[in-house]
């Protein structure tokens, strides 16, 4: 149908924009150690009539890195078609990214080429990770101190 091939359009755009970035952000680096540059994992939202069961493209894109085997991340790229902001992730996918790490970056994106680079730690502040369930917790009181 028309309306399939205008979406099959759409979606490989926004996968050649991806595709650019990556090539923006790896390629030209003469020093770049490409044994440890992740291979281009690519998502896309998956939407459900019950909105809070669906999965935005950033998740999509780790939870496939991770089925591959790939537990640390360097970078991810987050694009869309919004032309007055910078796509930004939302509060699940940066908690998300969070379980991989602080220090990676994020690149926040236009249509137009244009990007800003953030880092995780820098999108999620004073945070909650992994390290945080191995910390020393408090001992409950007995009943018989109450």
């Amino acid at each position: 149908s028309s309306c399939c091939k205008f979406l099959i359009s759409k979606f490989s755009r926004k996968i050649n924009h991806l595709l650019s970035l990556y090539e923006t952000f790896c390629r030209p680096c003469d020093k770049c150690d490409y044994g440890n540059v992740l291979p281009l994992s690519t998502g896309c939202n998956v939407e459900n009539a019950c909105n809070n069961l669906g999965i935005c493209a950033e998740r999509t894109a780790i939870c496939k890195a991770v089925s591959e085997g790939h537990r640390s991340f360097k970078a991810i790229a987050v694009a869309s078609d919004m032309m007055d902001h910078y796509i930004s992730p939302c509060g699940g996918c940066r908690q998300f990214m969070r379980e991989f790490g602080l220090q990676w970056d994020v690149y926040l994106s236009k249509p137009d080429g244009s990007f800003i680079k953030k880092t995780v730690e820098e999108l999620l502040p004073v945070s909650f990770g992994p390290e945080d369930l191995r910390r020393k917790k408090a001992v409950p009181a007995s009943e018989n101190s109450l």
